[in-house]
């Protein structure tokens, strides 16, 4: 350790990137506060000295005996709406062969959880257009995991990252999620008591990705609300009847969706990338939508090959004409043009998470 140049101490440490070869690099930051801690662990951030970037360290137990699910899948994920693990190394701890693992993650300052509780004080609704960028990030967010077999199993608007100013949404805490295996038990007892799939309730250990549909079903009724839900005190017809009583003039392609996601039968949710196509997103997909602070709209359409080949048949509500130039097309994507047709049925099983 040494002072920077305003005399705050710097900590030097070997950090391996998140992404790329196992190869540690020295890695300083310096301007070290706890921003958050739990049963996991703590949150600190920090600002990395050579380019003067803000991150968080997550810092959590190591336990010697397992490899750390969280960093592991970290490490495979890369998309515009999932945070990012930019390093990560060890450090002691104050007993003896303690060991701890520090997650430098990029710093995102907000979380849909604080937006909306800001606008509940101030006795206001979250405007719709807000609803609609933070579910539709979500989604993207959730079809990208789902295609890998990855449930994150903790959907909350706690773990939805926010920047106000540009309207991007980060996903994060992948410390509860899974590369689930058919035919392997899970526990049940995950997920917070708000979001939790009626599955899950019921004690089911082969549940699917789809228990993330019902938490973000949640989330999405939540927003509307203004107020957090349960839908196991009751059904999900009575629900959608709350909504329209306590938001009147809630729209009736919201409530559509939140129908489609807050489904009994795991197999009956829709999936994230039908849900991105749902109706109650084209206001996104319009040219001259812009974010009440008259900015442009984040980037919402620039979906990887890998993401446009998980449900081929949506490709061309996913991607509006005016953002077509810069996607590639799907090798699917071009024998449907030939063919004449919309592509026909596609495999549900990689986005909807039934495998």
């Amino acid at each position: 350790m040494h002072g920077d140049k305003d005399g705050s101490k710097v900590t030097q440490v070997y950090a391996t990137p998140g992404r790329g070869p196992d190869q540690a690099k020295e890695v300083s930051y310096t301007d070290i506060k706890v921003i958050g801690n739990g049963s996991f662990g703590v949150v600190y951030q920090a600002k990395l000295v050579d380019s003067g970037e803000l991150v968080a360290i997550k810092k959590v137990l190591q336990d010697k005996r397992f490899k750390n699910r969280e960093l592991q899948i970290m490490r495979r994920l890369d998309h515009s709406n999932i945070v990012q693990l930019k390093y990560f190394f060890y450090s002691s701890g104050d007993k003896k062969d303690e060991v701890y693992l520090n997650l430098v993650l990029e710093f995102i300052p907000e979380t849909v959880y604080r937006v909306a509780r800001h606008y509940n004080k101030s006795k206001q609704t979250i405007p719709i257009l807000y609803v609609k960028l933070y579910m539709y990030q979500l989604f993207r967010s959730l079809a990208y995991i789902h295609s890998l077999g990855i449930c994150h199993r903790d959907i909350k608007p706690q773990n939805l990252l926010l920047d106000p100013e540009t309207g991007v949404l980060k996903l994060c805490d992948f410390g509860s999620a899974k590369l689930l295996v058919k035919g392997e038990p899970n526990v049940a007892y995950i997920c917070s008591r708000y979001y939790r799939a009626p599955e899950l309730i019921f004690g089911a250990t082969d549940y699917t990705c789809n228990i993330d549909i019902w938490s973000a079903g949640c989330v999405l009724a939540e927003l509307l609300l203004g107020q957090p839900i349960f839908p196991g005190d009751s059904g999900v017809d009575q629900l959608v009847e709350i909504i329209k009583v306590f938001r009147p003039r809630t729209p009736a392609d919201s409530i559509d969706l939140c129908s489609r996601l807050l489904q009994y039968t795991p197999k009956t949710r829709i999936s994230p990338l039908h849900a991105c196509a749902h109706n109650f997103f084209d206001e996104l997909r319009q040219p001259t939508t812009v974010l009440p602070n008259h900015r442009p709209l984040p980037p919402l359409f620039n979906f990887t090959t890998e993401e446009l080949s998980i449900q081929p048949s949506l490709n061309n509500i996913l991607v509006p004409s005016s953002a077509r130039e810069d996607t590639p097309p799907t090798a699917s994507q071009t024998s449907t043009e030939k063919s004449g047709n919309n592509g026909g049925s596609s495999p549900n099983g990689a986005a909807g998470g039934a495998n």
